[in-house]
């Protein structure tokens, strides 16, 4: 071997090991990602109980550096049932134990306004004073589209959340209360800009047709988009049903989560979740499994084993 090809390889070989090293040593951060979490009627009652539908889960739960959840209800004491075929209103003595469990939630979703805009209104009053952060939803359409950033071990972590489920007229507006909904545009827009001020962006989506097992071609066309426009990854829920995954251009799309903690169906596939695991760096997602849950008829989930670690 000449001599000068001789010092390009051997920087190649170093270059490869130092960065090999910075990964493994640089801060990781590790996400637990739960899908939909509905906090009224049978977990409602399991916590009016003195119970704990997080319990199964909470200690696996507390080895997570940050917890997200979609909270699947608004929770408030006010308001009025729209004409909808479900309706979901939590009580508000769930707040304590939520907060206890997760550190932030998802409020984009097809539930979050089902008690009206001042029934959404309380909940963002509740959960600020609660200091359980939000994210997908405000007061008005910039605070809704804004993203939350979360640092631990020096990773800042940007999470967007959108809905795209009807009914519409959930969605945030210039002066009022709602949340964020999904317009391809917008969201590459916001994915841009929260690129200029996190490590990792990571949309969360309420998205896709119920009870189905594969995501459908808006939702492979949107992730990509989103990953196009400089999202790490992506994490959906809403079908009450797992969905399947896949990687594009090196990063995971987990499609959906299912349910979580959620009651009211019998159909096995609508009682299995999955807790997502992913491990973040600055460089990206570093890796990720799933867990899987079962729900009991309380709507209280179970872990079916331990996953590894």
């Amino acid at each position: 071997m000449r001599p000068a090809w001789r010092s390009v390889c051997l920087w190649a070989w170093l270059a490869i090991c130092s960065l090999s090293h910075a990964q493994t040593t640089s801060p990781q951060v590790r996400i637990a990602w739960m899908g939909d979490v509905m906090l009224a009627d049978g977990p409602g009652r399991v916590i009016a109980r003195g119970g704990d539908p997080f319990k199964p889960f909470a200690s696996r739960l507390a080895q997570a550096d940050v917890r997200i959840a979609n909270l699947e209800c608004v929770v408030a004491s006010g308001g009025k049932a729209l004409d909808k075929p479900w309706t979901f209103r939590a009580h508000p003595r769930v707040l304590p134990l939520l907060k206890r469990h997760v550190d932030l939630v998802s409020i984009a979703n097809n539930h979050s306004g089902d008690f009206g805009k001042a029934a959404f209104a309380e909940m963002l009053t509740r959960l600020q004073r609660a200091h359980l952060p939000y994210v997908g939803g405000g007061l008005n359409l910039r605070e809704a589209h804004r993203a939350v950033i979360i640092e631990r071990k020096g990773v800042k972590i940007a999470v967007l959340a959108y809905d795209e489920f009807f009914p519409r007229l959930f969605e945030a507006g210039d002066q009022l209360p709602g949340v964020a909904w999904s317009e391809d545009e917008q969201v590459a827009h916001d994915i841009r800009q929260a690129r200029t001020q996190a490590d990792i962006v990571i949309p969360f989506m309420h998205w896709g047709q119920e009870h189905e097992p594969r995501a459908n071609d808006r939702q492979r066309q949107l992730a990509r988009l989103m990953i196009d426009a400089g999202a790490d990854a992506v994490v959906g829920a809403h079908p009450h049903v797992v969905q399947d995954t896949e990687v594009y251009r090196g990063k995971p799309i987990i499609y959906s989560l299912g349910n979580f903690v959620f009651d009211g169906f019998s159909a096995p596939e609508n009682n299995t979740g999955w807790l997502l695991w992913m491990d973040v760096g600055r460089d990206g997602v570093r890796a990720w499994h799933v867990e899987e849950a079962h729900m009991d008829k309380h709507g209280v989930p179970h872990p079916v084993r331990r996953a590894p670690f």
